[in-house]
């Protein structure tokens, strides 16, 4: 008999797979990397606040017209006091909000279109980015606005404006509420730029 024989190891065949349990790539991967990467693909609440101010903007905007238009049939109406500051007529906007900056060709209505289009994209980009509540809150007002007043150009040419704020002789521009939504929406975005960012980067 030879001396340790019996305690040789086995030696393996190559010919045989090895079935051992592997540790896969996704377990190796640290817990915090996978989570950082989750939340990458939702939405943070200041983006949820942001494009549902939009919706909600957009819904009321259009409703308001139609209702307006259809339903109450202010044309056929109008002038109408609807509050002691307030008169309800209707101008059909072929510039942007507010009347300014008037456009009477079809050139200029779709440079109109476009160009708010392409704004809108842009600030929806911008709210999907930023976790200010504030300043994604002013961005979807602006963007629902915006798109409102796109609809009217593409359904009807023009913007129906119908809200006249009007005090003794002194009468203000008659507005819808996509333009009373994109001014709100500046002024949240001038005081969040002026204001809170400088207290942020503190």
């Amino acid at each position: 008999m030879i001396k340790g024989e019996g305690s040789q190891a086995p030696v393996p065949d190559a010919n045989v797979p090895n079935t051992a349990p592997q540790r896969s790539r996704a377990a190796g991967k640290p817990r915090g990397a996978r989570k950082a990467k989750a939340a990458q693909g939702s939405l943070s609440v200041a983006a949820i606040l942001g494009f549902s101010a939009a919706l909600i903007t957009l819904i009321l905007d259009q409703a308001t017209k139609i209702y307006t238009l259809f339903v109450y049939d202010l044309p056929l109406k109008e002038p109408v006091e609807f509050a002691p500051f307030i008169n309800l007529i209707v101008v059909w906007n072929r510039g942007i909000s507010y009347g300014l900056f008037q456009q009477d060709g079809d050139l200029g209505r779709w440079v109109l279109i476009i160009v708010s289009i392409l704004a809108a994209i842009g600030l929806s980009i911008w709210i999907r980015r930023t976790r200010a509540k504030l300043l994604a809150l002013s961005l979807g007002l602006i963007v629902g606005g915006a798109i409102g007043n796109v609809i009217d150009r593409l359904a009807y040419g023009a913007v129906f404006d119908f809200i006249q704020f009007q005090v003794g002789d002194w009468s203000w521009y008659v507005f819808n509420v996509a333009d009373a939504a994109i001014v709100a929406g500046v002024v949240g975005l001038l005081y969040d730029s002026f204001v809170l960012e400088p207290r942020r980067g503190r």
